[in-house]
């Protein structure tokens, strides 16, 4: 993409690798932080230990993504971004193999070396697709590439209990591990093609942290972004950490139809995601998209909130399927707009300055809502209360001066 720097866009070719990579990889990492909340069902059950600790897990996980995430731009610029791809599944592989053997310490490690993923990954492959997507397509083609985490999530439910059902929870692990391993090599053969702009010699990684976290805020346009992000990305977390055990514990379901379940709204998620980028490049801007996004995915907590265990199947399924019909659907609009605004040459670094903040709320919203469970045993008032930020955050976007629409920019 050329809004930030000034390069003429790459040949079709090169495009079309970059977007189906990086799918693949988006994919993969995605579904790194939802084996351990799939399983966590049949982990506490043989373990004993509370469903709750997977708050504890997301939010070790998030805040160490968030640190690594405001010195992407160096580690970008110094290694590449296809280079920093590989090294997030590759640290992903061993996070699997740490948590197989069921010990406390070591999910603790494991939340650790998964975090490379959510805190790495995205900023480095936004920076890739930066350089060879055309301004005006580039909400979709961002949505394509991070239609990898609602497909991830997918994978997840379908993959994680199939595996764990083969070869029990411990061998999903392993067997997961060894994916993620086989996947960091298959990218090796491009790797030259698309870290062709990398400089060996950068070394200023603090400088670069303090860069990201003012290119993401300097500008109104993007600190709009980020409330929105910060908000939007609270409910995936809660969705992702807690909705399988939710369906368990809390609503008597087994873990075979709670997968089923995530699965199938994580799928439809698959397709909004591409949906909403193809609206935002055409019939609407990213800023009117975003707050109707935020508005719809405010009805979807509360429905959620309000499902009990008398409700059939069918039922709970299409009240996941609003709730990640939006707040899985909206990350290629938002990064393709912190992509535009970014400033000249910065654009994996703003990304990651974004990327903070979306880690900040992936470690608050799960910890806040453990705390909610630990007290009053609801499931669903965790829910209930984490609606109300999103439909703030919606009604704001919509009050918003048409100076934040891209044709005012």
């Amino acid at each position: 993409m050329v809004p930030s720097g000034g390069e003429s866009p790459r040949p079709t070719r090169l495009l079309l690798i970059a977007v189906s990579a990086l799918f693949v990889q988006q994919t993969f990492v995605s579904m790194s932080r939802l084996v351990l909340p799939v399983l966590a069902p049949v982990i506490s059950e043989e373990l004993g230990t509370n469903p709750a600790l997977v708050g504890a897990y997301s939010g070790i996980l998030s805040s160490v993504a968030m640190v690594l995430a405001m010195g992407s731009g160096g580690f970008i610029e110094r290694f590449g971004g296809w280079r920093m791809c590989q090294f997030a599944l590759l640290a992903t592989g061993a996070a699997m193999f740490m948590a197989a053997p069921g010990i406390l310490v070591l999910f603790a490690v494991s939340a650790i070396l998964v975090s490379p993923g959510p805190g790495i990954s995205t900023p480095a492959s936004s920076h890739v697709l930066a350089r060879h997507c055309p301004p005006k397509r580039a909400p979709l083609f961002f949505s394509i590439k991070q239609t990898g985490v609602p497909a991830g999530g997918l994978l997840a439910g379908v993959l994680v209990p199939f595996l764990a059902l083969q070869f029990g929870w411990r061998g999903a692990f392993l067997a997961t591990g060894i994916l993620y391993m086989a996947l960091a090599l298959a990218l090796q053969p491009f790797r030259a093609q698309f870290d062709d702009d990398r400089h060996a010699g950068h070394r200023s990684f603090l400088a670069d942290a303090r860069t990201a976290l003012k290119a993401a805020t300097a500008d109104p346009r993007l600190r709009h972004l980020v409330a929105a992000a910060f908000t939007f990305v609270g409910l995936q977390a809660l969705f992702d950490s807690f909705f399988v055990t939710y369906l368990v514990n809390g609503l008597g379901h087994s873990l075979t139809t709670a997968g089923t379940v995530f699965s199938v709204a994580q799928g439809v998620a698959v397709v909004t995601r591409m949906l909403w980028g193809a609206i935002a490049g055409s019939v609407a801007s990213p800023r009117v998209v975003l707050a109707g996004l935020g508005l719809v995915m405010a009805a979807g907590s509360v429905a959620m909130g309000l499902v009990a265990p008398g409700w059939p199947v069918p039922a709970v399924t299409a009240v996941a399927v609003v709730y990640t019909a939006t707040a899985f659907s909206w990350h290629g609009v938002l990064l393709a707009e912190v992509a535009r605004l970014a400033p000249a040459g910065r654009v994996g670094a703003t990304t990651g300055g974004v990327i903070v903040f979306i880690m900040g709320s992936s470690t608050l919203y799960p910890l806040v809502f453990a705390a909610i469970l630990a007290v009053s045993g609801s499931y669903g008032a965790g829910y209930l209360i984490a609606a109300v930020p999103a439909l703030i955050v919606g009604l704001g976007l919509l009050r918003r001066d048409k100076a934040d629409s891209p044709d005012a920019a």
